[in-house]
């Protein structure tokens, strides 16, 4: 077994045991399916050497799947209950444990860098069920901001997913998307059901594996997310008049369309990730 958690009466024990119920707020759904938990590991490939950052590590189900596989583990809770229960769930490997409390969005990655400041590695993979109200900007921040990590295996709402692994010009496909591609590839993904979780959450869901793959050196890539912005700053506009209305000058972007062989009249979602990256080029 993975981890010994991932059944209901094993999640329902420990909240009891803690005097603590779900919190819908903070986006708490348990999982409780010792398989998906494998599924997850499988993708992650994880070595002795690996530092993992978890968000949102809740009872500790994955985390205590995580520990004996990596070197450590940093986890980001934000629920002021729950480290002293990971101090109780995780205890056989509590010196590979290091617990970060605050809001994930707001710690990771700039922050928490700050906070752990030497006093934990720095990670090298993000491994989480993340809460799905958030879980989109952590992806993405994690991989702008914090260089070192260079695989994400997280739980996401399937939306999310979809988003996450979109091409241009399909219904998902968006500056989100377009963004991410800058930075990272989808390499792996399954889908995991409402009823793996206790409570079940009213959404399906998907595991997502994503490996760094820059397009642009680390420098060129705030530019290129300014371009991809401002083109779909009025997604049902042309890119034309979208960045128009955003302060490019029109007569620059036609000249740039043109040296990019760009549509002026094309709409933002029908362009790759690399035409973004060429256009911003041409601007520069």
């Amino acid at each position: 077994m993975h981890s010994p958690l991932a059944t209901p009466t094993a999640t329902k024990a420990v909240l009891q045991r803690h005097g603590l119920f779900t919190k819908h707020r903070l986006g708490q759904n348990f999982l409780v399916n010792d398989a998906v938990i494998g599924r997850i590991l499988g993708l992650a490939e994880l070595t002795p050497q690996d530092v993992v950052l978890e968000v949102g590590p809740g009872i500790g189900t994955l985390t205590c799947a995580l520990l004996p596989q990596c070197a450590a583990v940093v986890a980001v809770e934000m629920d002021p209950d729950l480290p002293a229960v990971l101090a109780e769930t995780c205890a056989r490997d509590s010196e590979k444990l290091t617990v970060v409390p605050g809001d994930a969005v707001r710690l990771v990655p700039r922050a928490f860098l700050d906070f752990l400041d030497g006093a934990a590695p720095v990670p090298d993979k993000l491994v989480s069920n993340l809460p799905y109200q958030v879980a989109a900007t952590i992806v993405l921040k994690t991989f702008q901001e914090l260089p070192s990590v260079d695989r994400a295996v997280v739980m996401v709402q399937r939306e999310v997913a979809d988003r996450i692994a979109a091409g241009p010009g399909t219904k998902a496909y968006g500056a989100y998307t377009a963004k991410l591609r800058l930075f990272a590839r989808v390499t792996g993904r399954f889908e995991v059901g409402p009823g793996n979780f206790f409570p079940p959450p009213r959404v399906d869901s998907a595991v997502v594996r994503l490996d760094r793959a820059m397009l642009v050196p680390e420098d060129e890539a705030p530019s290129v997310c300014a371009v991809i912005d401002a083109a779909f700053a009025q997604r049902r506009k042309t890119i034309r008049n979208s960045m128009g209305a955003t302060g490019f000058e029109k007569a620059r972007l036609d000249a740039a369309f043109e040296a990019c062989g760009i549509s002026p009249a094309c709409r933002a979602e029908t362009l790759a990730p690399e035409q973004f990256v060429a256009l911003a080029r041409a601007l520069a």
